[in-house]
């Protein structure tokens, strides 16, 4: 949802952008035809560039190894009890956009029923229409419909003459786009100025071009003012009458705009150069090859996307659409239960990363399924390792890995085939209230002499804060972390604790580990980023138990 509103706030701002630029800067210049394409662009730009991004990869010198500092957040994910707003705003907007999408249904009924069984005159490309009806002229594509009755010889022909260079230059489309955004964006009423600002340039363009064809100027003037009459008019359509007349009159009387003007069009460009790069640009730190000579401990990039039972399918949709764009990753989701509040009783996930594939299946009966999430791993290489992850105590999943005492070369360290963590309910034990739980890891590995596939599954268990982690072939370490405070080698690393930070003199292993509740650590950029050049050796954060 939060994408939404960002996505909205972008929009809007790039909508303000060329809105502002033709009034104050164009609105007044008899560049009609091009402020047409001005404003259009406008429209296409502020739906399109927001979801235009890109990367810029700063690398940064590798922060010093914590050792085999294990200890990570244990705090359970509190559940959300307070009202969701967001459902509201998403029910507000839904029922405006079917007011609206009503109301464009009734102007199209309108349309045809006016049209609809009329005796048609085709003459070239345009096809006349002579009506009954009390309603102003108006021109749909290719029909110009009017009531001769109404009107002299030479006033029928002012008006033809207008809604020919409507019809000629297919300005009914602009009419609907500019409809279909205001539908879209109906709650922000900078769209509706914009709207306004386009059906009034359609008039003056074709109340120039139709002047040009025409012997008698000041009698096309009084033609309008006459016009103004009739107060019914087709919504959707090209119609003669519109109000502001007089601005019309004036735009008619204006001497043309000189060439050296046009240099306002271009105001926009370095406004949107501004936006790419303050708000489309995704800036991404990775730390650069760290070569040692001696073991040391690296915890790999993980994205972690969370399943909840709360998790609706348009959650569910977005997550596969963002692991498919950002980690090329196939995500399916099926077998979908829910109970009567709408809360997930049973799902089945399939990810799939190349030759690696994962899943889940939960299938929790009458009750609601577990937390779990995917977890995504990337080495420095860019390569991909996915997972299923599962645990109240939300674990993270680590891949560490060795660096020869006597080469500065990093021994090779890759998790390959399928990466599956599922949660063992039949193992969970209720016991003094600490809940024993049983993970497994199954990596797959292909045999290359046979062709075959191999499966180890390495299971580890976290019972009272302690957990045990296994080395599998290929020298990866795979861990879910959920352990209590060991034996840790501090390299001049800030300490914090419950947000005082302490002395460079403070030795961490005076602290029980029975009182903390949770431990961060932050190196590299994050770290200075929260606490300056203090941070640049890495940045330890402990909360103790209150």
């Amino acid at each position: 949802m939060e994408a939404v509103f960002i996505y909205i706030a972008k929009s809007t701002f790039l909508m303000i952008l060329f809105y502002c630029a033709y009034y104050f800067l164009l609105r007044k210049e008899t560049f009609f035809n091009s402020n047409r394409w001005f404003l259009l662009s406008g429209l296409i730009v502020s739906a399109i560039l927001p979801f235009v991004t890109y990367t810029k990869v700063i690398w940064t010198e590798a922060a010093p190894t914590l050792g085999n500092f294990q200890t990570n957040l244990t705090l359970v994910e509190k559940q959300n009890t307070e009202f969701d707003w967001n459902q509201v705003i998403l029910g507000i907007y839904g029922l405006g956009f079917l007011v609206f999408i009503i109301k464009l249904a009734i102007d199209f009924y309108s349309l045809n029923t006016i049209i609809k069984g009329k005796k048609v005159q085709q003459q070239a490309d345009f096809k006349f229409i002579d009506i009954n009806e009390n309603i102003a002229p108006f021109s749909y594509f290719e029909y110009i419909v009017y009531n001769s009755s109404l009107y002299t010889a030479s006033e029928l022909e002012n008006i033809i003459e207008h809604e020919k260079v409507h019809s000629d230059q297919n300005h009914t489309v602009d009419v609907l786009i500019s409809r279909f955004f205001s539908i879209i964006f109906w709650f922000n009423p900078i769209v509706w100025f914009y709207k306004k600002a386009i059906t009034q340039n359609l008039e003056f363009i074709a109340d120039s071009e139709a002047a040009k064809k025409l012997l008698d100027k000041k009698a096309y003037q009084y033609t309008l003012l006459k016009i103004t009459t009739h107060e019914n008019c087709v919504a959707i359509t090209n119609h003669f009458y519109q109000s502001l007349i007089k601005k019309r009159i004036v735009m008619l009387n204006t001497n043309q705009s000189k060439k050296r003007n046009s240099w306002k069009y271009y105001v926009v460009i370095p406004a949107l150069a501004a936006f790419v790069l303050l708000f489309q640009i995704e800036v991404i730190a990775k730390e650069k090859p760290q070569n040692g000579k001696e073991i040391s401990s690296e915890e790999q990039p993980v994205d972690i996307y969370k399943i909840k039972k709360t998790t609706t399918d348009a959650e569910l949709k977005e997550m596969k659409e963002k692991l498919k764009s950002v980690h090329n990753i196939d995500f399916k989701a099926s077998e979908i239960k829910r109970n009567s509040e709408n809360l997930l009783t049973a799902i089945r996930i399939d990810v799939k990363s190349g030759n690696e594939e994962s899943k889940s299946i939960q299938d929790a009966g009458n009750n609601t399924i577990k937390d779990f999430g995917i977890a995504v791993l990337t080495d420095e290489n860019g390569k991909k390792v996915v997972g299923i992850m599962a645990g109240e105590s939300n674990p993270k999943v680590g891949v560490s890995k060795g660096i020869s005492k006597d080469s500065n070369k990093s021994a090779n360290a890759k998790v390959t085939g399928k990466a599956e963590i599922i949660n063992n309910q039949n193992t969970d034990t209720q016991t003094n209230n600490n809940v024993k739980t049983t993970y497994s890891f199954t990596t797959t590995k292909t045999d290359t002499q046979t062709n075959t596939n191999i499966n180890d599954v390495v299971t580890i268990n976290s019972n009272n804060n302690v957990v045990t982690k296994v080395t599998t072939d290929g020298g990866s370490t795979i861990a879910i972390s959920n352990s209590a405070k060991t034996k840790t080698k501090l390299d001049n690393q800030l300490i914090v604790v419950d947000g005082q930070e302490m002395p460079s003199n403070f030795d961490a292993e005076t602290i029980n580990s029975k009182i903390i509740e949770s431990i961060s650590i932050f190196k590299g950029v994050e770290a200075v980023a929260r606490y300056g050049d203090k941070g640049k050796h890495g940045v330890i954060e402990i909360e103790t138990k209150k």
